[in-house]
C-alpha cells in the first residue's frame, strides 16, 4: 500500500485549533489507514492506505471537523511527491542554510499565492512556486517575515507551512514504513 503524509493546516498553533496527536491518530486508524504515525504537535501525519490523495483529505478533515472545534484544511501528499518537494527546493540548489527554508503545501498551484504580491519589496525573503508547493527562504526567520505574514493572510491560497526540518523527517518517517 502507498505511503502518504496529510498536513493539516492551522492545528495547535497560537493557543487556538487543539487538536491532540493521539486523537488524530484515532481518527485515522479508525478511518481505516495502516501504519499511523504523527510527528510534532502540528498536524503532521503519516499513514499508509490504497485510497487516492483526495479521498484522503476530504475523509480526514470530514471525520476531524466531526471532533468539534477544528475544521482544519488537509494537504496530502505521496512519498514520491513529497521526494519531488525536498529534491526541488531552489534555495538550497544555490547553497543557502536549510535552516532557513520552508514549504508551503498548497492545495492548488501555488503560483497562484504569489500573483497579487510584489516580491522585490520582501527582499531578503524570497518565494518560489513549484507545482502546488511554495518554496520559502526568510533569513530573518519566519516571526519576523512580512511576506510570511502576508501569504498567510491570503484567504485564496489555502495551504499550510512547514520548516525545511519537518519536510525531511517527514520524509524519513515515510521512508521507514
Amino acid at each position: 500500500m502507498p505511503v502518504m503524509v496529510a498536513l493539516l493546516r492551522g492545528v495547535n498553533v497560537g493557543g487556538r485549533g487543539k487538536l491532540p496527536m493521539a486523537d488524530l491518530r484515532e481518527v485515522a486508524t479508525d478511518l481505516g489507514y495502516d501504519d499511523v504515525a504523527t510527528y510534532i504537535q502540528s498536524g503532521n501525519l503519516v499513514l499508509r492506505t490504497s485510497d487516492g490523495a483526495t479521498k484522503v483529505a476530504k475523509d480526514l478533515a470530514a471525520a476531524i471537523a466531526e471532533l468539534g472545534g477544528v475544521k482544519p484544511a488537509v494537504m496530502v501528499r505521496s512519498r514520491s511527491q513529497l521526494a519531488k518537494v525536498v529534491d526541488a527546493n531552489p534555495f538550497l540548489r544555490r547553497g543557502e542554510d536549510a535552516s532557513l527554508c520552508h514549504v508551503t503545501f498548497m492545495e492548488t498551484a501555488a503560483s497562484g499565492a504569489l500573483t497579487s504580491l510584489d516580491l522585490e519589496k520582501y527582499a531578503p525573503d524570497e518565494a518560489k512556486a513549484v507545482g502546488k508547493e511554495l518554496y520559502l527562504f526568510v533569513p530573518s526567520g519566519m516571526g519576523r517575515s512580512k511576506l510570511a505574514a502576508d501569504l498567510a493572510r491570503n484567504k485564496k491560497a489555502i495551504g499550510t507551512t512547514r520548516n525545511w526540518r519537518t519536510v525531511t523527517t517527514l520524509l524519513e518517517m515515510m521512508d521507514g514504513l
